[in-house]
């Protein structure tokens, strides 16, 4: 199933709607899809009334989507693909330390600055190094804690898009207190456009991910990307790990970090920043994933 939180043109709710061969059918009610994941039988009655009783049936065309899920009660991005990491590092003289493959590794981001598909992001006030972030989201289902690998899986209740836009000017400045990112992250977090339960990505299985292309395009032409089967951490490994000790809840997003070639960072260290210039007001980012649809964001100025 393909699902949406979609602002419905009857009455402007932002609503949860099952995305069925171009119509979205809406569910009825004011909740978008967070609500739904978090009451007692969840998306399968959401789904009933979805297809028995919607509340309106209008086409993907005509409505505005919202992020899926606009509001997480968590966000957590993690650093799974090697490459990237190789990436970001090369020609540093630093080696990617072992730790990195002994545990999935993740910081917290800001799930009040999640934006969706195809809202226009604001560069971070005093950045002159803005980039975006190619990535994978999974969308947890269910409310659990201490989880198994197996049991992870089955907490996961869908996939998407997700942009982690990154001042990398100030990311660089902070990190040197070693805390984590700050400012150089929480601008803005691009979601969507749909959840794609797993048994819709079934056939793609490959390694710990799918085989499934991911495209970044800065106005028009394409930078660079990969494929979802080159993850180095499962989205279960990732989960399991978040939930030791914790909590993880339903609704809760997790990004899966960069994939390799996959922002402005590691192609300028790759080739030049003048081939791949830091994006700028006006720029018009489009990320792609087989399967999972399109995000597209301009750029505007910082307050």
């Amino acid at each position: 199933m393909r699902w949406v939180t979609y602002r419905s043109p009857l009455d402007g709710v932002a609503r949860a709607g099952l995305l069925k061969e171009g119509e979205i059918r809406g569910v009825p009610g004011n909740w978008g899809l967070l609500e739904w994941l978090k009451s007692e039988g969840g998306l399968e009655k959401a789904a009933q009334l979805a297809m028995k009783s919607p509340i309106e049936v209008c086409p993907e065309s005509s409505v505005v989507l919202e992020a899926p899920v606009m509001h997480p009660p968590s966000l957590r991005d993690f650093l799974s693909f090697e490459a990237h990491f190789a990436n970001a590092i090369a020609n540093s003289g630093r080696a990617i330390p072992p730790v990195w493959y002994e545990q999935p590794s993740f910081y917290f981001s800001n799930p009040a600055a999640v934006c969706g598909p195809t809202e226009r992001v604001r560069i971070s006030p005093g950045s002159n190094a803005f980039d975006y972030e190619l990535e994978l989201g999974a969308i947890i289902g269910k409310t659990g804690n201490d989880l198994s690998v197996a049991e992870a899986n089955q907490h996961i209740a869908g996939y998407t898009i997700l942009c982690d836009w990154s001042a990398r000017d100030l990311q660089a400045r902070e990190s040197e207190v070693r805390l984590g990112p700050s400012k150089g992250k929480d601008s803005a977090t691009s979601l969507g456009p749909y959840m794609v339960t797993p048994d819709e990505l079934e056939e793609f299985r490959s390694g710990k991910g799918y085989d499934l292309n991911m495209e970044a395009f800065v106005n028009g032409v394409r930078y660079g990307g990969g494929n979802w089967s080159d993850i180095y951490w499962s989205f279960p490994e990732m989960v399991s790990h978040a939930s030791r000790g914790t909590t993880v809840m339903a609704g809760d997003v997790f990004g899966s970090g960069t994939v390799g070639t996959g922002c402005i960072g590691e192609l300028s260290r790759l080739h030049s920043e003048e081939e791949y210039p830091w994006l700028r007001p006006g720029d018009v980012v489009q990320l792609r994933v087989e399967k999972l649809g399109s995000i597209t964001a301009k750029l505007d100025a910082a307050k």
